[in-house]
């Protein structure tokens, strides 16, 4: 069954941090530009990051740009996962989380959302 599973949400307290994974099945992540959106509740999806599957070159939207790092695990017992990396988290950061793939990433990724999107995502909540 090809699909990506997110995971590593949760409730933290603001400059806490935390660690989503995206990790694929039945298929390979190599060939892909991974990215991560949000959507907190009463919101629109907004793109948070990009990784590309050319040469990894990432980004990032300016607002959580300096705390949030997108990685691909390339480590022999977690391969074929995107790893997002939240630091200093913020109140409003609290979101349901979800990747997808695409062929390239967005040049300006704040202002992109996917338009289909069939995960369960994952929640993070930053509250005191």
């Amino acid at each position: 069954q090809v699909q990506l599973v997110e995971s590593g949400g949760g409730l933290v307290q603001p400059g806490g941090s935390l660690r989503l994974s995206c990790a694929a099945s039945g298929f390979s992540l190599d060939s892909y530009s991974i990215a991560w959106f949000r959507q907190a509740p009463g919101k629109k999806r907004e793109g948070v990051s990009c990784i590309s599957s050319r040469d990894d070159t990432t980004v990032y939207a300016d607002s959580v740009k300096g705390r949030f790092t997108i990685s691909r695990d390339n480590g022999t017992n977690a391969k074929n996962t995107i790893h997002l990396e939240m630091k200093n988290l913020k109140p409003e950061d609290t979101a349901l989380y979800g990747c997808v793939t695409l062929y390239v990433c967005p040049i300006y990724i704040s202002t992109w959302s996917p338009t289909v999107y069939r995960g369960q995502g994952t929640q993070v909540t930053v509250s005191s």
